[in-house]
């Protein structure tokens, strides 16, 4: 397990035992986490395994139960939800929708228009976009508040392999341009694996972490790379709360229940 203090100095964000209970239901638990200026988080998990709870304790939307979580003071923070809570009837194009809540001014909103290609899209309406162009739509408003965090919650939910892979290698280069950390939830190692710093397995606590490659070479984990879709599944097939040390040097947490 990597030593504490080095995980959180110089942390824009980080947890200690961070604990969510809903009623008797102990959704996450003992969640040790932290993420780096210019880092690339991706958090991998089954469904049900607490991903989305933890983003939004991250961002503030959500209190923990217990535990501790740090940000570093006046962090500014971009994020992007898996959906969209705007009525699908209510008229509302694209460079309004960019303008809500934002005070960003008009260089720095261009900026991030041309850097997502999302200049033919202002006059449409949101509700015609297809999901592609919602995402990047919704990445460049996330941008606006020129964010030392990107924390997106499946931002390619519905996007075939293509579509995903464009939409990473686009996450990277606002990285390299803008400089900020990005964590990330997705359940397709094969496409992030590329684009990732660090993945973080979750299934109600963290089960292990560190680099992709040092992950990859884990045997339980070999299955999921390479095999596109056929590995996502196999992410939820493995009972990650019984794997057990297999001699490889990749960080594997000790099991709290």
């Amino acid at each position: 397990m990597p030593d504490r203090k080095i995980m959180t100095t110089n942390s824009l964000i980080s947890t200690e035992n961070v604990c969510l209970h809903y009623g008797n239901d102990v959704v996450l638990h003992d969640i040790d986490f932290a993420v780096h200026p210019r880092e690339i988080v991706t958090i991998l998990g089954p469904n049900g395994s607490g991903k989305s709870s933890f983003l939004r304790i991250l961002i503030g939307a959500l209190q923990p139960s217990g535990g501790r979580i740090m940000r570093q003071k006046h962090l500014r923070i971009g994020y992007v939800p898996q959906r969209l809570s705007i009525d699908s009837n209510l008229p509302m194009s694209v460079n309004r929708f960019l303008s809500l809540g934002s005070r960003t001014d008009s260089i720095l909103k261009q900026k991030w228009i041309d850097q997502v290609g999302i200049e033919s899209l202002l006059p449409m309406q949101v509700s015609q976009l297809s999901g592609g162009q919602l995402q990047r739509v919704m990445l460049a408003q996330a941008l606006l508040s020129n964010p030392q965090v990107l924390i997106l919650d499946e931002a390619t939910q519905g996007l075939d392999q293509q579509g995903e892979a464009a939409f990473y290698r686009l996450i990277e280069q606002v990285r390299n341009e803008q400089g900020c950390a990005i964590v990330l939830v997705s359940h397709d190692l094969h496409v992030v694996m590329s684009a990732s710093d660090r993945v973080v397995c979750l299934n109600g606590h963290v089960c292990c972490e560190g680099a992709p490659t040092i992950v990859s070479a884990a045997p339980e984990y070999r299955a999921l790379f390479g095999l596109g879709t056929e590995g996502a599944l196999a992410l939820y097939r493995h009972d990650h709360d019984h794997s057990h040390d297999d001699g490889h040097e990749h960080h594997h947490h000790d099991h709290k229940h």
